[in-house]
């Protein structure tokens, strides 16, 4: 497979072709050769052209859902690489919320073999807890040795102390991570979305960001003790901003992420009580969603992530209290952000947040675009403008608050592994 992005700007901190508009030549699933813009030409090649475009490392999702085993209809493995493929995702984090839950060496090994001739590298994570309980910590070490250094209970919040202690401690022993979700049950109890003066308007009992906040700083203390490093998924909140942000400049080992619903929409898209807006953590206030962009632009957020839940119709199309938690979007997640953030990050800091620093807080390897190295690669327009259908959903739950939404940005293609995805 011979492939020239002929034109191109990219976008590759560290590489000494950072910000510069190139051709670059790939050949069997390696850049062979990096030249001058317009330079590079091959009969037997594949041209993918456009000033418009830019690329990047391939873009890793950190926090995703297939449901493969248990709720394959829902999303199964294969599927799931197409739908991140189509959002112009390489890599995954699979989160081991499945039945039963990745937590032990077969289930890791039986999520890498499943996915291995695909061309989004999927990363199992493994439970933190026998059957995500939270009672008693799982074979982390032996997942280890199958391929994963991330260990979560995804959305079940590890609510025993001691047990986050020994899970930090033990896993830090052999360079794994610790995936926290915030939430202090006893607080947030049945809430279906954030504590406020809509929730109250709504009739709908809230979930207060007092639950997110306990729990953050709760298991920053534990980090700080344990001397760990320590990841929060899918942070909601301006007061978990300003606790994270507090704590990184004390020098606690902590990064985080934040979902790409809670940067678009507030707590306002929930008058409708569309069930495709009920999401956890919830989405908060105007002034939450403010304070996580200004999270990103200061580096006190790490990562994005789409935290894809692909739903069936049956779970999601219920009264809003009987309702599954959970969106699907993985198609739209680069451009959720980018229409967010357009005004705030300019787009090299916004696909730095999409590629090597989730990729760093995973684990992984970090790519670099340069002659010699593997092409793991994205192709993408960062400015071009689409309104979503139901069509561009390639998941097999089409649970998105986007379709019908105009947004900025785009995938062109993906390439990894030899293969190329075009979008």
């Amino acid at each position: 497979m011979k492939i020239i992005l002929k034109n191109v700007n990219i976008l590759s901190p560290g590489s000494k072709h950072h910000m510069k508009v190139k051709d670059v030549f790939i050949n069997n699933g390696m850049v062979e050769k990096i030249a001058e813009a317009n330079t590079i030409s091959d009969k037997d090649a594949e041209v993918i052209e456009g000033k418009e475009n830019y690329i990047s490392a391939g873009w890793f999702d950190l926090h995703v859902n297939f449901r493969d085993p248990g709720h394959e209809y829902k999303e199964g493995l294969v599927n799931g690489c197409k739908a991140a493929s189509n959002g112009g995702f390489t890599g995954v984090l699979l989160m081991p919320s499945t039945e039963p839950a990745i937590a032990s060496k077969a289930a890791i090994e039986y999520v890498i073999q499943r996915t291995k001739n695909e061309i989004v590298d999927v990363i199992p994570a493994g439970a933190l807890s026998v059957n995500r309980d939270g009672k008693d910590m799982s074979e982390m070490y032996d997942m280890s040795l199958a391929g994963t250094k991330v260990f979560t209970d995804d959305k079940r919040p590890v609510s025993d102390s001691g047990l986050l202690i020994r899970a930090l401690q033990y896993s830090h022993n052999f360079k794994g991570k610790i995936f926290s979700y915030a939430e202090d049950k006893h607080i947030s109890g049945k809430g279906q979305m954030n504590e406020g003066v809509v929730s109250t308007q709504l009739g709908l009992k809230g979930s207060p960001a007092l639950a997110e906040e306990v729990n953050i700083n709760r298991d920053l203390f534990i980090a700080e003790y344990c001397n760990c490093p320590i990841h929060f998924s899918t942070i909601s909140s301006a007061g978990s901003v300003a606790l994270i942000r507090a704590a990184k400049a004390k020098g606690i080992k902590v990064t985080c992420d934040v979902a790409v619903i809670n940067l678009y929409f507030n707590e306002t898209a929930l008058m409708g009580f569309d069930t495709n807006y009920k999401v956890k953590p919830p989405i908060r206030t105007e002034y939450d969603r403010l304070a996580l962009i200004d999270g990103l632009v200061d580096g006190t957020i790490d990562c994005l992530t789409s935290d894809h839940c692909p739903d069936d119709v049956e779970n999601k199309l219920k009264e809003f209290e009987l309702a599954n938690y959970g969106i699907s979007s993985i198609d739209t997640a680069f451009a959720t952000a980018r229409t967010a953030t357009k005004d705030k990050l300019n787009i090299a800091e916004l696909i730095s947040k999409f590629t090597n620093h989730p990729r760093c807080c995973a684990g992984q390897k970090t790519i670099l675009i340069e002659e010699g190295n593997q092409a793991n690669i994205t192709v993408f327009d960062p400015n071009k403008k689409w309104i979503v259908s139901a069509g561009d959903i390639r998941s097999a739950s089409k649970n998105s608050p986007f379709i019908g939404q105009e947004l900025i940005g785009k995938p062109v293609c993906v390439i990894n592994k030899g293969q190329i995805v075009k979008i």
